[in-house]
């Protein structure tokens, strides 16, 4: 994948690739947005900028000309791709960091988090739809459309994962209850019948939709929280990156971790993304130019780097008043079937 490259002067929140595969977006404390070539490397065009604080949260639209980003400053910007400029004025209703956004499947809506609030937003009209979709009692930390576009999912730091119609705006049956602490991360298969979330139990859960039921033991080989977790776009795999500084590859049917994890991090992993063809993961962690071991990996690119101001930063909790500062690498690698 060519050199390592630089642009990000803080840390990176949030990474994502294009529907397309051909780019990836990233967010960060540096309060920019960049967009990068996935096959080569470069940074393309301008940094985004309007933000007054942090990028927590970044996402593409389906169609690849939009991005959407919540922030810190408690607002959410859309941008054009092409120009790299906002799209419209911010759009603001919550009244604290906007902790996580998403675009709805067909690109007309996007639901962001809030503290303890989620809402739903005509993308065109830049109006918040109907009133807050409200049932957590803490942070709301990740919240994902299902792929018919026609359910929310949410997590909390209240332990628990919630579904939501997406056109009534109300809660589907009782909270989804298993994880001992924060539940961190949630992300819906790509064929919307199971969810997937991560936790500050160190644990993976697969969920059935239909049942709100968990479905097996849950997935145990991480020593920290698990922040993040996604389904790999043919559903075969999850990938989860931790508190522990590994990232590990699960069978989304046996909930095996075939090899062993992906280690080399200085500090933990945040964000994780599989390309659209599965054969590409891309994730922001600490380990700046360190190269990983094959592990189950049939290949590592060089890491995209950024030098770190704060090598003793520990993992935040919801509930901080800032962000972390010290996640400044990008790195590709290529999964294993």
């Amino acid at each position: 994948m060519g050199e390592p490259f630089r642009g990000h002067t803080g840390s990176i929140q949030s990474v994502s690739f294009s529907a397309d595969g051909g780019q990836i977006v990233s967010g960060s404390v540096d309060k920019t947005i960049r967009l990068w070539d996935a096959e080569t490397g470069q940074s393309l065009g301008e940094p985004l900028r309007g933000h007054a604080h942090s990028i927590l949260s970044v996402s593409f639209s389906p169609d690849g000309r939009r991005i959407l980003s919540g922030s810190f400053d408690k607002t959410i910007r859309l941008w054009d791709t092409d120009t790299c400029l906002p799209v419209g004025e911010s759009l603001q209703a919550h009244t604290c960091r906007v902790q996580a956004v998403s675009f709805s499947p067909n690109g007309r809506h996007v639901i962001t988090a809030s503290w303890l609030t989620i809402q739903l937003w005509d993308i065109e009209t830049g109006q918040a739809l109907g009133e807050p979709l409200q049932g957590h009692t803490d942070f709301v930390l990740s919240i994902s459309f299902s792929p018919d576009g026609r359910r929310i999912v949410s997590c909390s730091s209240d332990k628990t994962i919630r579904l939501w119609d997406a056109e009534t705006g109300q809660s589907l049956g009782e909270p989804l209850r298993g994880h001992t602490n924060w539940v961190l991360s949630v992300s819906f298969s790509p064929d919307g019948r199971r969810i997937v979330s991560g936790s500050s139990d160190h644990t993976i859960r697969l969920w059935d939709i239909e049942t709100g039921q968990s479905l097996g033991e849950p997935l145990r080989g991480h020593t920290g929280h698990v922040q993040c977790v996604s389904f790999s776009p043919d559903g075969r795999r999850i990938v989860s990156g931790s508190v522990d500084k590994t990232i590990r590859l699960w069978d989304a049917e046996t909930g095996q971790s075939p090899g062993e994890p992906l280690q080399g991090h200085t500090r933990y992993v945040q964000s994780v993304s599989f390309s659209p063809d599965a054969r590409r993961i891309v994730f922001s962690s600490e380990s700046t130019a360190t190269r990983l071991q094959d592990a189950g990996i049939s290949q590592i690119s060089p890491p995209i780097t950024y030098p770190s101001n704060n090598p003793s930063s520990e993992a935040p909790s919801p509930q901080s008043n800032q962000p972390h500062n010290s996640i400044r690498s990008l790195h590709f690698v290529r999964p294993v079937y």
